[in-house]
């Protein structure tokens, strides 16, 4: 398969290999932040987030005067990956071990259950209790005080479930219970974004939290198995039940998503289902003792095994015999609506298709990481998009071109997700000859180096959430299918949805945040390229904007001159047929030039620069020139906008 975007991996067997306590390498990193009282754990799935949670609670209970845990997950599917676990045999001090009274993620009523947590943080014997987010909400609405956490550790489990807004219950708990009990947070998360609507925590609080960063390109290029992954669009138009048969590859251990019945993309058929099974072959038998579906491949004849979790008939039976299954050839295919997402382990999945483009970014990650296992029965593993397109006679043809627009972004972050982590240092600064010969280092003369620590900080740890929001951004998306102006985009568009993100930055902070984004995205998407040189040294290149540059005369003003977003572009015009492309491009040129405050804010000082350097000449709007077109109709902006505040002063 040819794919839009492919990471190659090294199979180092890193992150699979474990020290003398019985710790990975991301457990390891976590564990040595144990003394944290407020932790934030980001690391991919299958990484080990919960028996790292593990190893930080025992050592809170037997070193650091913490009495109790409380383990909180978004479902009860996902409390058994903190079920008991022998930790001693593999060199830890203790092993962990759940008192099932307190496992209140087996069945139940709500409010039983909540009276048995209240019960737990009473009873001065017990240790550990693990509840849904839901339980653990509903509880604190019950207590009379927050500081009926003293001494607990709450470790929060897909911490992405969590919001700072003030309708989120949750999220108002645990900021409570931060600014009033001496409670212990650690919180985990396989998304590498803070929230898809809103944040989960407050800018103020997140400070508080020492932060792991464990990232998928450390986690898969440390594998045993899997050498490659793959991103690919495949798209249709009319039904997705009459396209889906070539976007399978039945070859493979295969997931398939199908699309919620109130979308755009959904046949509104509840049985969406049986046309994919009629897609796959023919039904021969289902085995009542375990759910599975029998069907006979249409191509050679060969029996598949087939899970169907769409229908609510006979889903506990199918859920029962998917966390049985121990073989690679116990299982074929699933079909999923809304679950097999997030804490759902079938390590042999090698193939992900996804009908329909998911809105949240952290629901695309969780679908991926269900492919990125490892698992000796794959070396590649792939994710498909099945995507509608536009069809100039359709009604929905806007729709349609914002959907194509987000899911290519959405692969664009991806990529960025899990390829390298790239270091980028001021070309002359002190630390050249320590960083000299490490490959993810890469000098730039004139980068801007962060002038304060809170800048430093966005740098390091803040990357991902601003690329997140950047790709997200509907005029961003707008200037990538358009081929928007290079300038526009790096000096006006991204640093406006920067300032957008509440940071409180100055101008001096804003422009090195805004550089060494800019510089990250260009460079991770670049490729490496060596060459001998004269006295028989290698020369390094970074294959980029389809040129080669020499890295020892990467520049911030050359990078600035590069459209991060160009291979968005690229994968669109290769993917989408000319005809198709118009209509996009028709539909977003309609509405150029719709300038927020922000933006007019970021561009003014851009315009008086034109002015004076060009003796006071004004910009014209109908230049040749793409950038001065847009300081003309910006300056019309500006001017209407302050004659509308003279009329309303003077009425």
């Amino acid at each position: 398969m040819s794919n839009n975007i492919e990471v190659n991996y090294h199979t180092t067997g890193k992150s699979t290999v474990t020290n003398k306590l019985g710790m990975r390498q991301m457990q390891e990193r976590v564990y040595a932040k144990r003394n944290s009282k407020y932790l934030l754990v980001k690391a991919p799935p299958a990484s080990g987030k919960s028996r790292a949670l593990m190893f930080v609670a025992l050592d809170k209970l037997a070193n650091q005067g913490i009495k109790k845990v409380i383990v909180a997950v978004p479902e009860r599917s996902i409390g058994s990956s903190f079920k008991n676990t022998e930790l001693v045999k593999y060199g830890f001090y203790e092993d962990w071990i759940i008192d099932p009274y307190y496992d209140l993620t087996s069945a139940g009523t709500s409010d039983s259950k909540v009276q048995r947590l209240i019960k737990f943080m009473e009873d001065t014997e017990a240790k550990v209790a693990i509840c849904t987010h839901s339980t653990l909400r509903n509880t604190y609405q019950k207590i009379d005080s927050d500081r009926k956490f003293d001494n607990t550790l709450i470790a929060i489990d897909e911490f992405h479930h969590v919001s700072a807004e003030d309708n989120s219950v949750l999220g108002g708990a645990l900021k409570n219970i931060m600014h009033n009990s001496n409670a212990h947070i650690l919180a985990m998360t396989g998304s590498y974004f803070r929230g898809d609507s809103a944040p989960i925590l407050t800018e103020e609080d997140e400070r508080e939290f020492d932060k792991v960063n464990y990232s998928y390109y450390e986690q898969l290029d440390g594998y045993k198995y899997l050498k490659s992954f793959g991103i690919d669009y495949k798209f249709y138009q009319g039904r997705y039940t009459d396209a889906i048969g070539e976007a399978m590859d039945l070859d493979k251990k295969m997931i398939i998503h199908i699309p919620n019945v109130n979308s755009a993309e959904s046949t509104k058929d509840k049985y969406d289902d049986d046309h994919i099974f009629d897609a796959i072959g023919e039904i021969e038998k289902k085995d009542e003792e375990t759910g599975i579906y029998f069907v006979r491949r249409k191509t050679d004849g060969k029996l598949l095994k087939v899970a169907d979790l769409v229908n609510e008939d006979g889903r506990e039976k199918i859920q029962a015999t998917l966390r049985k299954i121990k073989d690679a050839d116990d299982l074929d295919i699933i079909i999923a609506l809304g679950m097999a997402k997030e804490g759902f382990d079938w390590p042999w999945a090698e193939y992900a298709l996804t009908i329909g483009y998911r809105g949240s970014l952290t629901e695309i990650v969780q679908i991926i990481g269900r492919v990125t296992r490892d698992s000796e029965n794959k070396t590649h593993s792939q994710f498909v998009n099945l995507i509608s397109q536009p069809d100039a006679d359709n009604e929905d043809v806007t729709y349609a071109v914002n959907t194509i627009i987000k899911a290519i972004t959405a692969s664009l972050l991806m990529e960025q997700v899990l390829s390298p982590e790239i270091k980028l240092k001021s070309k002359g600064s002190k630390i050249d000859t320590t960083d000299k010969n490490n490959d993810d280092v890469v000098f730039i003369k004139g980068l801007k180096e962060p002038p304060t620590q809170k800048a430093k900080d966005i740098i390091e740890n803040d990357l991902p959430d601003l690329k997140a929001a950047i790709l997200q951004d509907r005029q961003v998306q707008q200037a990538i299918a358009t081929q928007e102006d290079t300038e526009y985009v790096n000096k006006v568009l991204i640093p406006k949805v920067i300032m957008q993100q509440e940071l409180e930055l100055d101008d001096e902070e804003l422009e090195s945040v805004r550089q060494h984004l800019v510089a990250d995205m260009v460079v991770s998407q670049s490729q490496n390229k060596t060459s001998k040189g004269e006295n028989g040294d290698n020369n390094k290149f970074l294959s980029m904007a389809n040129r080669l540059v020499d890295v020892e005369k990467l520049d911030i003003n050359m990078i600035d001159k590069i459209n991060p977003f160009q291979r968005a572009y690229e994968i669109m015009s290769t993917n989408i047929n000319s005809s198709t492309l118009r209509i996009l491009q028709r539909e977003i040129d309609s509405k150029k030039y719709n300038f927020s405050e922000d933006e007019l804010r970021i561009i003014y000082p851009q315009i008086l620069k034109f002015i004076s350097e060009n003796n006071g000449k004004l910009p014209d709007k109908g230049s040749d020139d793409e950038m001065e077109r847009k300081y003309a109709y910006a300056l019309i902006k500006l001017k209407t906008m302050k004659e509308e505040k003279e009329r309303l002063e003077n009425a």
